[in-house]
């Protein structure tokens, strides 16, 4: 087994269907590392365009209820059982996604422990705006030299609360419990041009709210799954569900949702320099290019490191 292919990139890149057709080319199976396609009946809003897949196999898509709080922590260990089993049956691993923690955390092997809920901090933060959560977040981060937690996670008071209980309990708690090794990969990465990639994004979204996007929260919150924990996942499901509850309008939702996938956008490739500057080498491709030659690109790219 030759070592395993990441493809990342920012929202709209074209990530997942490269992702198929180079599987399809070297026997491969594909790992998601994207934090929100891992729930359930959350398809249009996370994106999850399975049928770009074909009879590509794929892991770590639609293992959790909506409600619950996936982790890192999970995701680390749910991410090297998929890896060994695809390993153990001949398969190549393709981990591909647009959540850039996801993605350096295994290929890193960072050193994580399960963090329990601290409901007495839950109740001393309660009621505190966003810009006083992350503040007391960055002087958190700057006490433990964390930088293991993502920006773009910390887009509600109900999830920049989860990163603050995080690093309250790392700062409290010495050596994490369990430690799992890094994985050597080749890295590629999708580079689309700005401008189209807002162009992408735009369109995109009109796509999602036409093809049912509102009736598929709508039909979350019926379940009886709570606005605030559909808000928590962020992005569309956020702005949706507060359209939803009456706090905006539609126009106001839409406007709002656009800005917030583009600045989402721009902080993924953030993160992906980032990776760069602590030591990631990431190989990029032109989106534009057909697919054959970006699919023959990269296993050029792959034969000449294996």
């Amino acid at each position: 087994m030759r070592k395993m292919i990441t493809i990342l990139g920012p929202t709209a890149s074209g990530k997942t269907p490269l992702a198929a057709a180079l599987a399809q080319r070297v026997n491969g199976e594909i790992i998601s590392a994207d934090s929100r396609q891992v729930y359930r009946r959350m398809d249009i809003g996370t994106g999850k365009d399975l049928a770009d897949y074909g009879d590509v196999a794929y892991h770590l898509i639609d293992i959790c209820e909506p409600g619950t709080k996936y982790n890192l922590f999970q995701y680390q260990q749910d991410f090297f059982d998929a890896y060994q089993d695809i390993c153990a049956r001949g398969r190549q691993p393709i981990l591909c996604g647009g959540t850039g923690l996801y993605i350096e955390a295994v290929l890193k092997g960072y050193k994580l422990s399960p963090v329990p809920q601290n409901p007495q901090l839950r109740a001393n933060l309660e009621g505190k705006s966003l810009e006083e959560l992350t503040t007391m977040l960055v002087e958190l981060k700057t006490a433990t030299g964390s930088n293991m937690h993502n920006k773009t996670d910390v887009d509600s008071c109900q999830r920049a609360i989860r990163a603050i209980e995080i690093e309250t309990y790392n700062l409290e708690h010495p050596t994490p419990l369990r430690e799992l090794p890094p994985i050597d990969s080749l890295i590629i990465g999708v580079n689309i041009d700005r401008e189209l990639r807002r162009e992408k994004i735009t369109r995109r979204l009109k796509a999602r709210l036409d093809e049912g996007m509102v009736d598929e929260v709508r039909a979350l919150l019926n379940e009886g799954i709570p606005a605030d924990d559909l808000i928590y996942y962020g992005l569309e499901y956020k702005f949706v569900t507060e359209y939803i509850v009456g706090r905006m309008t539609y126009d106001e939702m839409f406007q709002r949702l656009e800005i917030a996938i583009h600045q989402f956008a721009k902080r993924q490739m953030t993160w992906f320099r980032g990776m760069e500057r602590r030591g990631f080498h990431i190989h990029w491709i032109d989106a534009t290019l057909p697919m054959e030659e970006k699919v023959s690109a990269i296993i050029n790219c792959w034969d000449a490191e294996t």
